[in-house]
């Protein structure tokens, strides 16, 4: 961020939200906003409890599977609609419609489907992170240089090794951005999916918390839930750069 010409970090920006955030809970002109000071107590008190230790465990693994699940459907889904014609015609208005699409409203019918459970936040995930995984992996093996797939086969390279040492190659910038979108998506899943319908892991205790008002608590849950969200974004965005020399030679 650049301010008057000189470069200052971006968490500087953050800092005055904090102030603004902390006259505002001291000034008392909401109920519902308390002084930034009291929230992060707040977060430190509640951070080693075993109530709080046990949710983070429930929604991390609903987290993780549901990722997987996403990694393992999205990717291949996208690299057989990028070289079959057929599939992404039959397919890609569908992914495009539930990448656009409020998947929240959808979330209440996956209980009748699916039931109450740890189960229906992984479907959830699932839901929220796969197609925008399936659309960003299309795009990066439609963007695959050609030429390279035909110099491997013109040096004999199998079907297999055209697919994992050139086209899954030259497309990781895409399919990493995907992913990025896809677990920011995902933790937005598991939020809904534990409010909406099993009320278990982080979700519970932003029931607990909005039920018995404590504002402390609630808004250094959401912090907590962000920087979560920031820290896994922010980790794949670097391996993104790491990789960014195959998108600036293919």
């Amino acid at each position: 961020m650049t301010l008057f010409g000189k470069k200052i970090p971006i968490f500087f920006s953050l800092v005055i939200w904090f102030i603004v955030w902390e006259l505002i809970g001291q000034a008392k002109l909401s109920t519902i906003i308390p002084p930034f000071s009291r929230v992060v107590v707040a977060g430190i008190t509640i951070l080693p409890t075993e109530k709080f230790s046990t949710a983070a465990s429930i929604s991390l693994r609903s987290f993780a599977i549901g990722m997987a699940f996403a990694l393992v459907t999205g990717i291949p889904i996208g690299v057989m609609m990028a070289r079959v014609e057929s599939l992404s015609k039959i397919l890609g208005m569908w992914v495009n419609i539930f990448v656009s699409a409020p998947i929240s409203a959808l979330v209440p019918i996956l209980m009748a489907v699916v039931g109450i459970g740890e189960t229906t936040v992984v479907v959830t995930v699932l839901l929220f992170a796969v197609f925008v995984i399936i659309l960003d992996t299309q795009v990066g093996i439609k963007q695959a240089d050609k030429s390279l797939v035909e110099m491997a086969r013109s040096f004999g390279a199998r079907r297999y090794q055209i697919y994992t040492k050139v086209l899954l190659l030259s497309a990781l910038p895409e399919i990493l951005a995907g992913v990025r979108l896809g677990a920011i998506r995902g933790v937005k899943g598991v939020v809904i999916g534990q409010l909406l319908i099993a009320i278990l892991g982080v979700g519970e205790l932003f029931e607990l918390y909005s039920k018995h008002f404590l504002m402390e608590e609630f808004w250094a849950l959401v912090i907590i839930v962000f920087m979560f969200a920031f820290t896994v974004s922010e980790a794949i965005a670097s391996l993104e750069r790491y990789v960014e020399y195959y998108a600036s030679t293919r």
